[in-house]
């Protein structure tokens, strides 16, 4: 019986290395759980990258408002572009940035309404010219306020007259408020690029 127990007992030790042999991570190789760690790890920083959001602006006012005429005329398959005039829409906008920034306006205020003298110098009196002549006649009539533009030496004069209970109205907004009103800037825009008059 002993002969048998001794070959028995010096394979134990055999078997039990075999079995914790297995278990132990080979040199190089890496535990699942880790692994697994540093899989989301880089997924999250893929993710971050793909998140990063991208400029949208272009980064001046006037170079965006092409843009998008530019994009829409693009995107409408009826453009006829042999009538397309891009530099057309471009002087609209010098004219535009003229008037909202370098010209001097002064208001004088009557009764039923106030009257802005609007001069400048050099090219910045065609630009008055030009847009108060262009948006007294879009504008007068809507929504029952008057006006009337006359071109004078260095600028324009715009008078406008207003229903009583917008007074107050009128006051507030000034000159370059009462110029931006009617959205009809934007369509404008359009048919300046495709080559149209807008203002007859």
């Amino acid at each position: 019986m002993r002969q048998f127990l001794i070959p028995l007992m010096l394979l134990i030790p055999i078997s039990v290395n075999a079995q914790s042999g297995g278990q132990h991570p080979q040199h190089g190789s890496m535990p699942m759980d880790h692994q697994h760690h540093m899989m989301m790890q880089q997924g999250g920083h893929a993710s971050q990258h793909q998140m990063t959001q991208e400029p949208t602006q272009p980064g001046q006012d006037a170079f965006a408002a092409v843009q998008e005429i530019v994009q829409i005329l693009e995107a409408d398959p009826r453009t006829d572009w042999s009538k397309v005039n891009i530099d057309a829409l471009r002087e609209h906008l010098v004219d535009m940035s003229n008037v909202t920034l370098a010209a001097q306006v002064k208001a004088e205020p009557f009764e039923g309404g106030i009257r802005y003298v609007v001069t400048g110098a050099g090219p910045v009196v065609g630009s008055v010219q030009r847009m108060i002549t262009a948006h007294a006649a879009t504008m007068n009539g809507y929504t029952g306020w008057q006006f009337k533009a006359t071109n004078v030496e260095g600028g324009a004069v715009l008078e406008v007259r207003v229903p009583e209970s917008d007074a107050a109205k009128l006051k507030a907004l000034g000159f370059i408020g009462v110029m931006t009103r009617g959205m009809h800037h934007q369509e404008h825009h359009l048919m300046i690029a495709r080559g149209e008059h807008p203002h007859g």
